[in-house]
């Protein structure tokens, strides 16, 4: 038998770990395993709800590392198709029941299920003939969190996947990391790019990342913790098109400090601390050379 809990877990954030924290402890106590069931793809890649501006917080590789080091023993995937959206919220957990042997599953303050979309109370009060099913069902206290790093900070409000993007989306990754419970990241391979950094004394990593619809944040330059070849560097990051030099497509470069190796082709991951600045045109090479020297000494780990 297991303790389960569902959903998509974007992010994996502060919020989601409230309720796994939950789910870990109680089936500790019955001797069953925590289980989390979620799906693949994004729901709103399947039904087209605004899926070309869509993007995620956590690829499927990144979500499952995140949910297995919360300490649940298992992490079973579905695919979202359609068919699987259809399902109504009885359905759905007579299927936890049947296929995963949910003995009782835990549901967060804002977690829906099925095509009718229910929460937690309301699956609970259903008068439906599904008491059995209803009665699997236990909700779990809403979690908030403060932040107060920042200008736009959360003081009190329930933390969401769709809160963190919109921080992100405004560059407010202090906050957005606030919420998440730990440093938002990107993760890439290092691709080739015109070596224009270099020729001003600033040489540039350039990533392509892994997962294509990967949240990238607000254009600008950010203190960023890159770590390449087993080991962390500090560095800074630029988001954006590049506009001094006339660049036209959006890139993500990052100058790593105190490195100088050779990594086309290697994975790279780079971590937000903070947003130094946004991304402006200058009207010089040398003008921008002098502002990247005063991005370097804004940096401080």
């Amino acid at each position: 038998m297991s303790i389960v809990t569902t959903g998509f877990f974007d992010g994996v954030h502060s919020g989601h770990r409230h309720v796994l924290s939950a789910l870990v402890a109680t089936a500790r106590e019955r001797g069953e395993d925590a289980v989390v069931v979620t799906f693949w793809p994004h729901p709103r890649t399947v039904l087209q709800q605004d899926a070309r501006e869509f993007r995620l917080l956590t690829s499927l590789e990144e979500k499952r590392a995140l949910l297995l080091a919360a300490g649940v023993d298992r992490v079973e995937v579905l695919p979202f198709t359609r068919e699987f959206a259809a399902m109504t919220a009885v359905e759905y957990l007579d299927l936890l029941r049947e296929r995963f042997g949910a003995s009782q599953v835990m549901m967060g303050y804002d977690n829906r299920i099925g095509s009718d979309r229910l929460t937690a109370p309301q699956i609970c009060a259903s008068s439906e003939p599904c008491t059995k099913t209803a009665e699997l069902v236990h909700e779990v206290p809403v979690l908030t969190v403060s932040c107060t790093k920042t200008a736009e900070s959360v003081h009190g409000t329930p933390i969401s996947s769709t809160r963190i993007r919109q921080a992100l989306e405004a560059g407010a990754v202090e906050e957005a990391n606030a919420m998440l419970g730990y440093e938002y990241e990107l993760y890439g391979v290092v691709v080739a790019g015109k070596r224009l950094g270099r020729t001003i004394g600033f040489p540039t990593a350039n990533m392509q990342l892994y997962e294509p619809l990967k949240l990238v944040p607000l254009n600008g330059v950010y203190a960023v913790e890159a770590q390449v070849l087993g080991r962390s560097y500090p560095g800074m990051c630029n988001i954006g098109t590049r506009p001094t030099v006339g660049g036209t497509e959006r890139t993500i470069e990052t100058h790593i400090l105190d490195f100088d190796e050779e990594i086309y082709g290697l994975p790279l991951r780079i971590r937000f601390r903070r947003r130094i600045r946004d991304e402006r045109k200058f009207p010089s090479l040398d003008e921008l050379k002098a502002q990247l020297q005063f991005d370097k000494a804004a940096i401080s780990f």
